[in-house]
């Protein structure tokens, strides 16, 4: 009877552990049965994790907590579950899970830069989008650390802020956003065109400032070129370039611009005005995206030296005076 009871113990002894394994290894490892969807869901800063499994049974995520609180002291107790927003993919395992939370994984949200933004524009655009406060960018983007070995004549980041679209956490910092803009900028304008610079004796920062010109006077891909082959012409004959966006650029800098360029602001006192001042201005006007910058190394084999807008805000070029005032002519009737 002794030895009976005896073997009625060890077996479960044996068996109840390995059904424990087996519903820990079925329901831990494999998702459980569900329709595909996504589920957003938020881990605070200092919540712990019998809360966060709570809310993860709450939000549909997981069925069972046990497992997912075991796998986690099994697998994870030496990591931390990291706060920030995830978005999980229905059906998912709890190790999965866990995975993702504790390697912090977090939901990217998209964010487009679009070209021709000045510093003080995408500072604005940031806050609109909740990225980033404004004046916190601002301050950020006056250092000018990372782009110092390209630019040492940089006073702030203006024209280096790379156009494009990234995708960052939330609550990112203002630093971390503008290093991955000014990363971005650097991989773009690589060797090859940094010795395209070199051979048409440029800088690096002349050749920014004037595809920041390019990316203002036109938003033609077909047109940049042309734009960039007048503007080329014209430094090299000392001829004033007579941009406009440079004065607007002050303009809005000073917060004078009314959406309107007027006659008088032509006589503006600055060394932005290139209706005054001949060669390029000090500075980049805006952050010119890679078809402007291509444009600016690479300009288009014309001798054209005048450009007017038509209603349709393209352009005609004309290499001649006459020719130009007849332009100018005829597109402004329109």
């Amino acid at each position: 009877m002794l030895l009976k009871t005896i073997k009625i113990v060890l077996a479960v002894a044996v068996v109840i552990p390995l059904l424990l394994s087996a519903w820990f290894s079925f329901d831990f490892y494999f998702a459980p049965k569900t329709s595909p969807k996504e589920i957003f869901f938020v881990v605070d800063k200092g919540q712990g994790v019998h809360n966060i499994v709570q809310n993860l049974k709450e939000k549909g995520v997981i069925k069972n907590g046990r497992s997912f609180l075991l796998g986690y002291k099994i697998y994870y107790s030496s990591k931390s579950l990291k706060a920030g927003e995830y978005m999980f993919n229905l059906p998912i395992s709890p190790k999965d899970i866990l995975k993702i939370l504790t390697e912090g994984k977090v939901h990217l949200h998209p964010l487009t830069i679009p070209e021709g933004l000045t510093r003080k524009e995408i500072a604005r655009h940031l806050e609109s989008l909740h990225f980033t406060d404004e004046e916190e960018f601002l301050a950020a983007s006056s250092k000018t650390d990372t782009i110092s070995s390209l630019d040492k004549e940089a006073a702030n980041l203006e024209g280096y802020l790379f156009p494009e679209t990234y995708h960052f956490p939330k609550g990112i910092s203002a630093g971390k956003i503008i290093s991955t803009l000014v990363s971005q900028f650097k991989e773009v304008f690589s060797e090859a065109w940094q010795k395209r610079a070199n051979e048409i004796k440029m800088t690096l920062r002349e050749v920014v400032i004037l595809a920041s010109l390019i990316e203002k006077e036109t938003f033609l891909s077909e047109e940049k070129k042309l734009v960039s082959a007048v503007f080329h012409t014209r430094l090299r004959i000392q001829m004033k370039l007579d941009c406009d966006p440079t004065i607007i650029y002050v303009l809005k800098e000073e917060g004078r611009f009314k959406g309107r360029l007027l006659k008088k602001h032509l006589k503006l006192t600055s060394p932005y005005n290139t209706y005054r001042n001949r060669g390029l201005p000090p500075g980049p006007i805006c952050s010119p995206g890679r078809e402007s910058l291509e444009a600016a190394l690479y300009p288009a084999q014309e001798k054209y030296l005048y450009f007017v807008a038509k209603k349709d805000r393209s352009h005609h070029f004309s290499s001649n005076f006459r020719d130009h005032q007849n332009a100018v002519r005829r597109y402004r009737k329109q």
